[in-house]
């Protein structure tokens, strides 16, 4: 039975969609394709009509996972003109970014994997690691763009370190101490 051109749109963005958050939940590595289809309600047979392979899949997973994030990050610092970095910080810096993996940040839920690789995907992480430290260096403090985009790197490493360590922690008190102390020591308003 074929499908309309609406519907293989809809089952191909219930893919990626469900594949966004399996991955970032169990890393590409721990997710297999069949998995993917059961979760998307979708047979296994029918993956290959919308990708060549897993690791296409996973390209444009990143793809889309590091769009969102971007977009996320720009809505934000609009939301908040007076105070745009601490806003970045509170939202990424949270329990929801600890305890839910699977809806928040790709970065720190695949970096690690990332780093382990080779091609497209990694690519794909350089590329959008670039664009944060960018985004940064426009909200970070510095007097000069060289000194902006240098604490953009740092607060893009301590802030994705803070949640990557909160994530790894069994203890609640541990992990939240990681959240605070990488949030107090950021903003602003502590320098």
């Amino acid at each position: 039975m074929r499908v309309s051109r609406e519907k293989f749109a809809e089952n191909r963005e219930k893919i990626l969609a469900v594949a966004g958050v399996l991955f970032r939940e169990r890393g590409f590595e721990g997710t297999g394709v069949a998995e993917i289809m059961k979760a998307a309600g979708l047979t296994h047979g029918g993956f290959y009509g919308h990708f060549e392979s897993k690791e296409d899949l996973a390209l444009e997973v990143s793809r889309k996972l590091i769009e969102r994030v971007k977009i996320r990050w720009r809505e934000l610092i609009a939301a908040a003109p007076d105070r745009p970095l601490e806003a970045l910080l509170d939202h990424y810096l949270s329990r929801c970014s600890v305890d839910d993996p699977g809806g928040s940040c790709v970065f720190a839920s695949l970096v690690q994997e990332v780093s382990r690789s080779r091609g497209a995907v990694r690519e794909t992480f350089n590329d959008g690691l670039s664009d944060l430290v960018e985004i940064l260096s426009e909200i970070v403090p510095g007097s000069t763009s060289e000194e902006r985009r240098d604490k953009g790197f740092t607060t893009l490493s301590s802030m994705m370190g803070a949640v990557i360590l909160a994530r790894a922690v069994e203890s609640r008190e541990l992990s939240d101490s990681f959240l605070f102390t990488a949030k107090a020591s950021l903003s602003p308003a502590a320098r």
